[in-house]
């Protein structure tokens, strides 16, 4: 029965394992800081973001249900 060397290959999956990690780090933490950051143009204001100039949409449907 052939032994190996187990103690390199843990070694290695270990170390795969631990980049792994740090890569997914990275990712995840960089995923939150684009979601942290505002999705607004330079130069607009956010709260005004979506808002049209003029009469605004019914809040009632035709069938008369609320929106």
């Amino acid at each position: 029965m052939p032994l190996g060397r187990p103690s390199a290959k843990k070694r290695q999956r270990e170390l795969d394992l631990q980049e792994h990690r740090r890569e997914k780090e990275a990712r995840r933490s960089q995923r939150k800081a684009e979601r942290a950051r505002p999705r607004v143009a330079e130069g607009e204001d956010p709260d005004l973001v979506g808002i049209r100039p003029g009469p605004q949409p019914d809040l009632v449907h035709e069938d008369g249900k609320r929106r």
